[in-house]
């Protein structure tokens, strides 16, 4: 004897049956595939090891002693420069080689604050000032156009890891290696420009002294064939020229504060220390800058060169007042 189903029955029992089924499967075929560890489980080390895009931080990181470091409690925000951003600023695996354990560990420790700040809590600015796990400062600005590190924008925010946050970058930040007359010393592409300024300082303003000051500047500065350009042949004849006429070409290139190429505003007019005012233009990829007696704008070569009381800007043209 058996008991007869009605065929709605017999569908809801169907449908039970096949739903318990594709439930057993679906469990079984997840607990098949391999659990990958989230981004925010593996440490700031970890994250940078297995990306294909930080393969020469990686490298860096090694050879300065820092993997153990970054791979502790934290926590840490690290701005992070990509394979892309190391050649831009020139750095190859090559020239990380060559470098030091020391002297890579003090550019890698500027990356890094011992805090964790997400994008949303860096300083608006502009140009906040924040202390590095190297001990050197470098200037934030957040607003409506990014997140800003000395004038270089964030190219990725808020990448979590365990021990903190990563922060890309598209170039290499490099810490201030003295103030601005000492940075300029320093290049030989300036040599004609640290000629004029210690000429200038014979005269009536220690020029010197006030590009070695705590005050902070921004200084426009003329490279060696930027003065040849201009008619200074030599050193020689640089010192040929009276102190004060030098003292006042040189402030003309000089404006009070910090103004990283982040800062500059097309058609801006800023004025420098002398009274004078320059005019800012600003493309698509480029930015230049014309002196009132210029026939044309001279191009901003190079931005964001840190100082210790200031940032330099390399231009192939003198401005003249």
């Amino acid at each position: 004897m058996y008991t007869k189903i009605s065929k709605k029955l017999f569908i809801a029992y169907a449908i039970i049956l096949f739903t318990a089924i594709n439930l057993t499967a679906c469990e079984k075929s997840e607990a098949d595939e391999p659990m990958l560890p989230s981004p925010s489980s593996t440490t700031i080390t970890s994250q940078v090891s297995t990306s294909a895009s930080l393969t020469l931080l990686k490298s860096a990181v090694v050879k300065a002693g820092l993997a153990s470091t970054l791979d502790g409690a934290g926590p840490y925000t690290v701005f992070a420069p990509t394979d892309d951003a190391f050649i831009a600023s020139g750095i190859t695996s090559s020239v990380i080689n060559s470098l030091s354990a020391d002297k890579l560990k003090s550019i890698l420790l500027y990356h890094v604050l011992a805090s964790k700040i997400l994008s949303t809590g860096v300083p608006a600015g502009p140009n906040a000032k924040v202390v590095t796990a190297s001990g050197d400062s470098f200037f934030v600005t957040n607003n409506l156009n990014g997140v800003f590190v000395n004038g270089l924008k964030v190219t990725t925010a808020d990448l979590p890891a365990s021990n903190g946050v990563i922060h890309t970058l598209g170039k290499v930040l490099m810490p201030p290696a003295g103030n601005i007359v000492d940075v300029a010393a320093a290049d030989t592409t300036f040599s004609f420009l640290v000629a004029a300024v210690l000429r200038a300082s014979k005269g009536s303003t220690n020029v010197a002294a006030v590009l070695s000051g705590n005050t902070p500047l921004t200084v426009f500065a003329p490279t060696n064939n930027a003065f040849r350009a201009a008619g200074f042949a030599t050193i020689d004849a640089i010192n040929a020229v009276d102190p004060n006429t030098l003292t006042t070409i040189l402030t003309y290139h000089v404006v009070a504060g910090r103004v990283f190429s982040s800062d500059l505003v097309n058609a801006a007019q800023p004025s420098t220390v002398n009274g004078g005012k320059v005019i800012v233009s600003l493309s698509s990829n480029s930015a230049a800058i014309k002196g009132n007696s210029n026939p044309s704008a001279s191009n901003i070569a190079v931005t964001n060169i840190m100082a210790s009381n200031g940032v330099i800007h390399v231009i192939d043209q003198v401005l003249l007042p």
